[in-house]
């Protein structure tokens, strides 16, 4: 029962990060702990092999349909990376409760973000790329630098990745807004953008925390791995059919709703 379980909740996780890049993590931690049994040490380092794993596998799926931009994906990557080193090592110190209770606070302020967003783009019109093409630095012919957009960049990027290595999460609910906010990217490419960010936080923040810990048990991650990679490609190919105003709200709700949950149950405990 547990591990047709596990290959349930892979599903969910897979179409999530497919489609949406990103509600991957903030599935699988809950899953693990909640449904699977393990401690919340145990989950936020199995989260980070279900949700690398599915993450390439999107992010293929999800180029070859042209939705990554990612040379601007590899960027803002290479940035997060200092910063999932650093969260990666400082987990180690931190009690389970706490971690969970952290979880829950970051996703709903990442909720609260979004859907303001969404209101404030209520009837408007739909993303378009606006700076899809422009560098933010370039050194031929003349050196120039958007410092302002740069600075941004550079901030944001670090931040993902800290909060990536602390709380095990891939990144896509804090990734997608980052891209929005940061590069200015529509919601399409930031999906598809997204992963292959995800993919290098996650390999990174796993391969710190590798043999620090209690490692979680891997025939129930590498179940739900298996189908989160299957399902993830039916995810991508969806989000190209997909109005992406309603992508928005979907993510936004999925948020929401876990965050709630997740802090009705580990908020208690630190009473």
């Amino acid at each position: 029962m547990t591990l047709v379980l596990a290959i349930a909740a892979g599903g969910l996780i897979g179409l999530s990060l497919g489609a949406l890049g990103g509600g991957g993590s903030i599935l699988a931690v809950p899953v693990l702990v909640y449904a699977l049994g393990q401690s919340p040490a145990q989950a936020t380092t199995g989260s980070l092999v279900v949700v690398g794993v599915t993450s390439l596998i999107g992010a293929v799926t999800a180029y070859r349909s042209g939705h990554v931009l990612l040379a601007r994906g590899v960027a803002f990557g290479t940035v997060a990376l200092g910063g999932a080193v650093v969260g990666a090592k400082a987990s180690t110190h931190v009690p389970g409760p706490v971690l969970l209770a952290c979880f829950a606070v970051l996703m709903l302020v990442v909720a609260a973000v979004m859907a303001l967003r969404l209101w404030r783009r209520r009837g408007g019109a739909g993303d378009h790329p606006r700076v899809l093409d422009e560098p933010i630095i370039t050194f031929s012919p003349t050196f120039a630098c958007q410092c302002p957009r740069a600075l941004k960049v550079l901030v944001t990027a670090t931040v993902v990745g800290l909060l990536t290595g602390f709380l095990g999460v891939g990144g896509g609910f804090l990734v997608v807004p980052a891209l929005l906010l940061a590069l200015a990217l529509p919601m399409e490419y930031a999906v598809g953008t997204s992963l292959v960010v995800i993919t290098m936080t996650s390999a990174m923040a796993l391969a710190v925390r590798a043999g620090v810990g209690v490692a979680p048990d891997w025939w129930l991650v590498l179940a739900l791995t298996a189908a989160s990679a299957a399902a993830a490609v039916l995810g991508a190919r969806l989000a190209c059919r997909v109005d992406t105003r309603r992508l928005q709200v979907a993510f936004t709700v999925l948020v929401l709703v876990v965050a709630v949950y997740t802090a009705a149950r580990a908020l208690p405990s630190l009473v």
